[in-house]
């Protein structure tokens, strides 16, 4: 059986903010730091055979405590790499709404739907993060495995491995630092446990983080 620990990224000032992130290259914050530590001390007892992270900084930054923890390599793959939000990039929770009204409405109401302006569509996530994941599996049969991208990732991934469609984005929650547990045997895969947070008790705050 094959085992891997899904994880989303530790806060960035973006996440914390409500800004698109996407494809912008935002480096944690400090509590994000503290969420990789404490994802780091989490794993430590699982044995952890080999880390794959998203291109970008913030996926990196996460995995490196674990990594030095198991004295293993990061291995960055652009298949995990978070979604385009195209010109909605950079702008906050507020500008998005307030200038794309009609398609934010869309993005609440039926994100299956929605390609982002000068970006991606959910299947188009979906195709390549999949195909991502199913590359990693078969050059790690029988081993535990770190996977570390975004938010979006993780839940079209979540959704593709329960054989629900992409209109249940909403209904899949990822918190920064969370982590998830994914077994697969014999071309089968079982959800173990999904968006555990129990490592970060101390760091995350009191009220419960938006869905950002």
């Amino acid at each position: 059986m094959t085992k891997v620990y899904l994880v989303r990224h530790g806060q960035t000032e973006w996440n914390k903010n409500l800004t698109f992130r996407g494809r912008i290259d935002i480096p944690l914050n400090e509590r994000g730091h503290r969420e990789a530590v404490a994802i780091a001390e989490a794993l430590k007892d699982k044995n952890i055979d080999a880390i794959y992270t998203s291109p970008l900084g913030r996926s990196i930054e996460t995995a490196q405590p674990t990594a030095r923890f198991f004295n293993i390599e990061i291995v960055p793959f652009q298949g995990l790499i978070d979604i385009s939000y195209g010109d909605w990039e950079g702008l906050t929770f507020n500008e998005a709404r307030e200038r794309y009204r009609d398609q934010y409405t869309r993005w609440e109401e039926r994100p299956e739907l929605v390609r982002f302006p000068k970006g991606e569509t959910l299947d188009e996530v979906r195709e390549r993060s999949f195909c991502a994941l199913k590359e990693i599996l078969r050059e790690n049969a029988g081993r535990s495995i770190l996977i570390i991208p975004h938010r979006v990732i993780n839940k079209v991934l979540l959704c593709a491995i329960l054989g629900l469609s992409n209109s249940y984005f909403w209904e899949i929650k990822q918190d920064t630092g969370c982590i998830n547990l994914i077994e697969y045997s014999d071309e089968r895969f079982v959800l173990s446990m999904m968006n555990d947070t129990c490592h970060l008790k101390g760091i995350a705050d009191e009220e419960a983080q938006p869905d950002f």
